[in-house]
């Protein structure tokens, strides 16, 4: 059983965590209501590279990592990203179109890696049944 100063440890390091991870979010998209200029560039890469370390580490935890392997969440986030890829590209003009087309599309192709990988393994064998299962399942 995990004691209380861990747990706590955990907590705030969790909180801390995942506080970096929308402030970085938030530097990134919304510096330019704010600022002008050099400074908005400084502080639109700093949230980028803020977001991308703390989203990194925070996909390494095993609910999370359990949560984006499952099939479902792939065949989501490949379809989901290569359409807003698309619409981007049409709907938006010249670089930003293209950026942005080009980085929803990096995503859809690593769902799409993601999928092409979990069907490599092949399914996972039926776990045994237990008495609290339905007897007519």
């Amino acid at each position: 059983m995990k004691s209380l100063l861990a747990t706590v440890k955990s907590f705030i390091a969790n909180l801390l965590l995942w506080s970096f991870f929308i402030g970085g979010l938030a530097a990134s998209t919304a510096s330019g209501a704010v600022l002008d200029g050099t400074a908005k560039t400084a502080a639109t890469f700093a949230g980028i590279a803020v977001a991308l370390l703390t989203g990194s580490r925070i996909a390494k935890k095993p609910k999370i990592k359990a949560f984006l392997s499952k099939t479902s969440t792939l065949w989501f986030l490949f379809l989901f990203n290569g359409g807003v890829a698309v619409a981007s590209y049409f709907a938006m003009d010249g670089a930003k179109g293209i950026a942005t087309a080009a980085g929803m599309g990096l995503v859809s192709l690593g769902a799409a890696g993601g999928l092409i990988s979990n069907l490599r393994k092949g399914p996972t064998p039926a776990s045994p049944r237990t008495s609290t299962d339905e007897p007519w399942a």
